[in-house]
C-alpha cells in the first residue's frame, strides 16, 4: 500500500469509528441518573476468580491492559451509556479522561490492534445485569443501591461500597 493510500485508510477508519461512537451516544435512551454522592460498586460475573482489586488494578483492567482474569477467562468490559452517573464516575476516577478522550483512547487502541473492541455499552441497569450474569469474565459499575443477586461485588483497595474511604463516588 502506498503511503498516500495508507494515510487515507487511517483517516477513513478514524472517521468511521468517530461516526459509530457519535451515533451510539446520540441514540441512547433517556437514563435515570442516581443521586450524587452514592458509591459506585465494581461488580463482576459471579464466576470471575477475583474478589479484591486495587484501584490501579481496576484501572489496568478498564484500560484494556489486563485482558484475562485467568489463563482462559477473558475480561469483558461493560460501561454505561453517556449520561449515566456511573459512567461519569468511571471516566473521572478510573479512566481519568473526558468523554472525548475516552472515545479517542479506544479508537486508537483498536486501530493499533491492541484491543479487538471497546467496552460494550449498556443502556440500562437491566441490560447490564443481563450481560453480567450471562458473560463469564464480565465487569461493570453499578450504583451501590442497585446491586442485585447473581453478581459479585469487588472490594477496591480493600473496601466495599459504603465503607469509609471507598474510592468510587
Amino acid at each position: 500500500m502506498s503511503p498516500n493510500m495508507n494515510a487515507t485508510y487511517k483517516r477513513v477508519v478514524t472517521f468511521l469509528w468517530t461516526i459509530l461512537w457519535a451515533s451510539m451516544a446520540l441514540h441512547s435512551p433517556s437514563l435515570a441518573q442516581t443521586s450524587h454522592g452514592t458509591d459506585v460498586a465494581v461488580v463482576v460475573n459471579s464466576d470471575t476468580p477475583v474478589a479484591d482489586l486495587s484501584l490501579s488494578e481496576v484501572r489496568k483492567v478498564m484500560l484494556g491492559e489486563r485482558q484475562y482474569w485467568s489463563s482462559k477467562l477473558p475480561v469483558v468490559l461493560l460501561i454505561r451509556a453517556p449520561a449515566a452517573r456511573e459512567r461519569d464516575v468511571v471516566l473521572r476516577v478510573i479512566y481519568q479522561m473526558s468523554e472525548a478522550q475516552f472515545k479517542q483512547y479506544w479508537v486508537a487502541k483498536i486501530f493499533r490492534a491492541e484491543a479487538a473492541s471497546p467496552p460494550r455499552i449498556v443502556y440500562s441497569n437491566d441490560m447490564q445485569y443481563e450481560l453480567l450474569t450471562a458473560l463469564p469474565g464480565a465487569i461493570a459499575f453499578v450504583d451501590s443501591r442497585n446491586i442485585r443477586p447473581g453478581v459479585k461485588v469487588l472490594r477496591v483497595d480493600g473496601r466495599l461500597p459504603g465503607e469509609k474511604d471507598y474510592p468510587l463516588r
